[in-house]
């Protein structure tokens, strides 16, 4: 007689074979029918492979570990089992000790997707994080965060870091105490201010001033509650001043003629870390403001991160000066293009000034295969009748004509314009085109009037 365990729910008294012979279901599982497994094998009304292994398991062993079986019944439902089988003393047969895992599946996918629907949250945050930090960097005014109980800065934009620290190349404001970074004059009402926003959520805005010169800035502030704790959001306002000198204005009109100069323009410290950049600059990395760029350093968007401004700087130090540095520079969205950088190491401040012009637009050999390809001809067919040197240096030759009468014909004879094309300087220029008879007017022209002819023959 089979005594059945307290805690099973299904037990099955087996023959050797694995035919059941014996069925028991606790009260909790007495509305299914079970007659019709009687005779029957386990495997064949269960269909799963785990029941050959815990047979296997207790024939060899005379008790096998917990397997969980899906269990088929006559009523179509199918439920999670954990079964040990156990041998009978005698060997006659075996005892199968089942415990339903229903409430332990159903909770475990409960879990399951609990875990994923965090974890769908989890990343929603991080994506609302992302959009957050690029609004906060991005943004052209100064903004900062500062704890409300110990005026602890814990986030500053850019621009904000240029605001109060920019001249002391300092990068990092976090964790730092705001009020020692205002001008002591300023300090009290500011510490006032902050004082009734706290208490009434707003106050009237107040001047501060801050760094070595003493700029003067408008701020205000609101409260707002983060981590369980209140917070500052400050905002700072440039106050627009007259300039008192005429330097003032001289310098002024400096950075606006350096913001419209059609190259990109950078200034940056002896350590390569970029102070002031132009309009120019912007579009070639592909930023949207003046604050993302000023204190990044330049070898950032360079080809070789590191490795060109390296070598940019050791020239710089060397030479005090640089001309024709060919490099690339790669855009925040991923666009690269050909430059060739200019630089002077200029002595106030210690600052850079740096050119960076576009050369991607400069002559492509390949868009002018075919003609250049019919001016080689004749040279092609000297071969075996004239040494290599002369054959070299007519082939030379022609290449050089063709691409300068080339660079002539698409600048209209601009000669500014023919050089840039060509990477030459003017005096250069002016060498070859004496050489090959395009410096008067007449040869200047004749090549233009071939343009037009060509042009007129495609149209037709």
């Amino acid at each position: 007689m089979v005594t059945k365990s307290v805690h099973a729910d299904v037990t099955l008294l087996l023959d050797m074979e694995g035919v059941i012979r014996e069925v028991t279901l606790s009260p909790a599982m007495a509305a299914e029918r079970v007659d019709g497994w009687l005779g029957r094998r386990w495997s064949d009304i269960s269909g799963d492979e785990s029941v050959h292994r815990i047979m296997d398991d207790a024939r060899r062993s005379g008790i096998s570990a917990f397997r969980q079986v899906n269990q088929t019944f006559p009523s179509g439902v199918e439920i999670p089992i954990e079964f040990t089988t156990m041998l009978l003393g005698d060997r006659t047969g075996m005892i199968a000790v089942g415990k339903n895992m229903q409430a332990v599946t159903e909770l475990h996918s409960r879990l399951i997707a609990a875990q994923q629907a965090m974890e769908r949250d989890y990343w929603r945050l991080r994506e609302l994080e992302t959009r957050y930090r690029l609004v906060f960097d991005a943004a052209a005014d100064a903004v900062m965060i500062v704890t409300a109980d110990d005026f602890r800065i814990v986030e500053a934009n850019r621009a904000a870091i240029n605001a109060i620290s920019g001249e002391r190349g300092n990068d990092d404001l976090a964790g730092n105490d705001f009020i020692p970074q205002i001008a002591a004059a300023d300090r009290d009402a500011v510490r006032d201010m902050l004082a009734r926003v706290r208490e009434r959520g707003t106050a009237l805005s107040v001047l501060v001033h801050f760094g070595r010169h003493g700029r003067a800035w408008t701020l205000r502030g609101s409260l707002m509650s983060a981590d369980r704790r209140q917070v500052f959001l400050l905002h700072l306002t440039p106050v627009a001043t007259a300039p008192a000198v005429e330097e003032a204005d001289d310098d002024m009109m400096l950075r606006g003629l350096i913001d419209r100069v059609p190259d990109g323009f950078v200034a940056m410290d002896s350590a390569g870390v970029v102070r002031h950049v132009n309009q120019a600059f912007l579009d070639l990395v592909q930023l949207g403001s003046k604050p993302a760029a000023i204190g990044c350093s330049l070898g950032r968007w360079l080809g070789q991160p590191g490795a060109d401004l390296s070598s940019l700087l050791t020239l710089l130090r060397r030479f005090n000066a640089v001309r024709l540095f060919q490099t690339t520079i790669r855009g925040e969205l991923g666009t690269e293009t050909e430059i060739e950088i200019s630089a002077i190491d200029g002595d106030e401040d210690n600052y850079i000034a740096v050119l960076i012009r576009n050369v991607s637009r400069r002559l492509d050999p390949a868009a002018d295969g075919e003609p250049l390809r019919q001016a080689l001809g004749p040279i092609s067919r000297q071969l075996g009748r004239t040494s290599l040197r002369k054959l070299v240096k007519d082939t030379v030759g022609i290449v050089e004509q063709h691409y300068v009468k080339e660079a002539l014909l698409r600048s209209r004879g601009n000669r500014t314009a023919t050089a840039e094309l060509l990477g030459l300087s003017r005096q250069s220029l002016y060498a070859k085109l004496h050489r090959y008879g395009f410096d008067d007017k007449s040869a200047g022209s004749a090549a233009l009037d071939d343009a037009d002819g060509a042009a007129d023959d495609a149209e037709d």
